[in-house]
């Protein structure tokens, strides 16, 4: 299958998993129910859940066990990008080529949006039935904690028109970008795998790579990439003295970074053998991407 199938596949039904979530589960309040919809449904690459789903079928998992993982990663995605563009953290205007939530609604309502997408993850791993649910409710908890994501995205606002190392920096996105992605990958696995199985431990590995990869590339199309393609304003980073690894390496040895640890994910699916293509394509991509 082409990795534009496998990525389409997966958001289609990822989609039609979470517009079945907030059916079933409707805010009282119209105005936080609008928002959620427009931060949630409104485009987006949906690669969290595509390697939900990919993972677990590299593992020989049932699609039917993914959706609540790949829903679950997706919403709690979704509340981290509402978050982060907000006056106090990335002051943005635009995600995914439309104004961000706070600009679409209003501050107060773009914060409450985000709380009620990430509570609404964990309910949603909560009632899935699935006899290792607790094992992906703390996956998912901690890539997104204070461990994870969050603690991430603090380390973040500290380096702003700082200079750091390029551990300083690795640090910070293994943190802020790379953990969800590699709990996306666990949590597949463990639809069809216990805890203890090595195959979980190679989709680890796979995920740590990848996660730190897509970054890479997020800062390398932030300096090359188009504002209409990438869907966020062009220049941004640079604009709010972040640094980068293009800043800190030079785009060339940026993109070398990004091989090196295209060629690291690609040595991990080994134990997988041939069911890891599909994994391996979508690594692939994330460095080939141009938004």
């Amino acid at each position: 299958m082409r990795v534009e199938a496998l990525i389409n596949d997966g958001r289609v039904r990822v989609e039609r998993v979470l517009l079945d979530t907030l059916r079933a589960s409707p805010c009282p309040e119209g105005r936080l129910e609008e928002a959620m919809r427009y931060s949630v449904l409104g485009g987006g690459k949906r690669l969290r859940p595509v390697l939900v789903y990919a993972a677990g079928q590299a593992v020989g998992g049932d699609m039917s066990d993914m959706d609540a993982p790949a829903a679950a990663v997706e919403l709690i995605h979704a509340y981290s990008l509402v978050h982060d563009d907000l006056p106090a953290m990335d002051d943005d205007d635009l995600r995914r080529g439309q104004p961000t939530c706070h600009r679409a609604f209003d501050e107060a309502t773009a914060i409450l949006a985000g709380d009620a997408l990430q509570t609404l993850a964990f309910e949603t791993l909560a009632e899935s039935g699935h006899p290792r649910a607790m094992a992906m409710f703390r996956t998912l908890a901690r890539a997104s904690g204070r461990r994870g994501m969050a603690g991430g995205q603090a380390l973040d606002l500290g380096a702003v028109g700082r200079e750091i190392t390029l551990d300083a920096l690795t640090d910070i996105h293994r943190h802020k970008t790379g953990a969800l992605i590699e709990a996306a990958l666990v949590m597949g696995g463990l639809t069809a795998l216990e805890e203890d199985d090595e195959r979980l431990e190679a989709l680890r590995r796979y995920g740590r790579a990848i996660g730190l990869a897509f970054q890479v590339q997020d800062d390398i199309l932030d300096v090359t990439g188009d504002t209409a393609i990438i869907g966020k304003i062009q220049g941004a980073d640079a604009l709010r003295d972040k640094p980068t690894y293009p800043a800190l390496l030079g785009l060339d040895e940026a993109r070398h970074k990004a091989q090196a640890l295209l060629d690291e994910a690609l040595d991990a699916l080994a134990v997988l053998g041939d069911a890891a293509h599909p994994l391996a394509a979508l690594a692939r991509y994330m460095i080939e991407r141009d938004h």
